[in-house]
């Protein structure tokens, strides 16, 4: 996860007493947080890595040398992006090169400085990002940037290490369900959702039932409220953690749900021997542009890796032929609310709260059963907890059960997404259990992989451009 510069302070995204517009504070210098996932990648290849570097490295290097398709969606993002590209060079050079007009689908895209990096990585490992010429390069863009310089130094990225934190786990069914931990939100609302949620037999109901859609949605306001309430880095505030997955603790939570209509108010719990007067809900929720990976390999071995650069195409600054980051919008606006400190607000060092939701379940013998992950700001927790409750309780075939409508709730409405059809009935989930409905487009991009008895099964979500591959 990225880190804050030093020189971050809890109003950073503050002006004249009022939070910044959004797109305005994640544009240029100030919302580019430390790049984590170099050095995260460095440690993985340490601790597990067999093959040559040479060898990983090369699919990328052809690729960054001689080219790529463009497709669609990306010409689009482009377009639609463009008026923010023009604001600064690099970005403007190369996703505008036809007389300032977006690559265009089927496009050959080819960058040549991102093949000298990659190179640098390989050769040198993750410190050319921490302590080399790339370092150098991305403080200074941000610092010199024109519109919303940052204030970054170097020892912001020579002090920058990989955390590793004891994974978080629940038990579903006969499963056990595992993800990452704080200052990620998604692992403890998913784990949290599906344990309120055990009492009730949804596998004896089908995705069609709309009473199913309802305790899915009841389930996950009472874990949106606390995930807004208590969820953000743990090094530098005291949160409930594994508190709020105490099957004690969900088990008063699920108590509150009812089975025939819609809480009218829904507010964050008090877990056992905490104090709630600490901290005030954060209630930011927002897309972003994010990418996962699940992969198995012939051995049996399984990972689930999300990374993100926060929204599409990041702070639209470009280094060294890749994009930064604008995550330190991920961090609340506002400090504080009626003289509380809000958990979430942003501090030098201080890693931003996130929503990503790489997750593993595994069976009763040990073995990962199901390993998956999406894009898309704060509805990957939903988009996630769907799919492990379709396969798991409905027996639905992987690829089915992530082309279904999504159907998130964040603690406001439940988004059902526009252009698909339902399995139920729309009207009786919201005359029938007061629920409110909202028809959103939901571009999401679900990955996973699927053990069966004798095989894996792999699925990527047509609303991107991912791809299952195997042999």
């Amino acid at each position: 996860r990225e880190t804050a510069p030093a020189s971050v302070t809890e109003d950073i995204f503050m002006r004249n007493g009022s939070p910044m517009d959004f797109h305005k504070a994640a544009t240029g210098g100030r919302a580019v947080g430390v790049p984590g996932l170099p050095a995260l990648l460095d440690k993985l290849y340490e601790q597990h890595g067999t093959m040559p570097r040479e060898e990983i490295f090369q699919p990328a290097l052809e690729l960054s040398k001689y080219g790529f398709i463009a497709s669609l969606r990306l010409s689009k993002l482009i377009e639609k992006n463009k008026e923010h590209f023009r604001f600064f060079k690099s970005a403007k050079d190369y996703f505008l090169p036809n007389n300032e007009n977006a690559i265009e689908p089927n496009q050959n895209i080819v960058n040549s400085e991102y093949n000298n990096t990659l190179f640098d990585f390989k050769t040198q490992g993750a410190k050319v990002f921490y302590e080399g010429q790339i370092a150098e390069d991305i403080i200074q863009t941000v610092n010199e940037a024109w519109y919303n310089p940052g204030n970054m130094s170097a020892e912001d990225f020579s002090s920058y290490e990989v955390k590793a934190r004891d994974p978080v786990c629940g038990k579903y069914r006969t499963y056990k369900v595992c993800s990452m931990a704080e200052p990620s939100s998604g692992g403890l609302v998913i784990i949290q959702v599906l344990m309120m949620l055990d009492r009730f037999n949804l596998e004896e109901m089908s995705p069609d039932n709309p009473l199913a859609w309802h305790l899915i949605s009841e389930a996950s306001r009472l874990a949106f409220s606390d995930r807004n309430m208590y969820m953000a880095d743990p090094d530098y505030v005291k949160t409930p953690g594994l508190a709020l997955i105490d099957p004690a603790y969900t088990a008063v939570r699920s108590s509150l749900i009812l089975e025939d209509q819609a809480m009218e108010v829904v507010k964050a719990g008090v877990p056992f021997e905490w104090d709630v007067t600490q901290s005030e809900p954060d209630q930011k929720n927002k897309d972003t542009g994010t990418t996962h990976i699940s992969a198995v390999d012939k051995y049996g071995n399984a990972i689930s890796l999300t990374s993100s650069i926060e929204t599409s195409f990041g702070a639209k600054l470009m280094v060294d032929g890749f994009l930064l980051n604008n995550q330190l919008t991920d961090f609340s606006f506002v400090p504080e609310h009626d003289d509380r400190k809000i958990a979430n607000s942003a501090g030098a060092g201080k890693r931003p709260r996130s929503s990503m939701s790489p997750v593993i379940v595994f069976d009763e013998d040990d073995k990962p059963v199901l390993i998956i992950g999406a894009a898309g700001g704060s509805r990957i927790i939903g988009y996630v907890l769907q799919r492990i409750i379709a396969v798991i309780d409905w027996n639905m075939p992987l690829d089915n059960a992530i082309n279904m409508p999504n159907i998130v709730q964040r603690g406001e409405a439940l988004e059902v997404e526009e252009g698909k059809d339902l399995p139920f009935d729309i009207e009786a989930l919201e005359q029938g259990y007061g629920q409110k409905i909202k028809r959103p487009e939901m571009n999401s991009g679900t990955i996973a992989i699927y053990r069966s008895e004798d095989s894996y099964i792999g699925a990527a979500d047509p609303r991107r451009d991912g791809v299952a591959l195997g042999n």
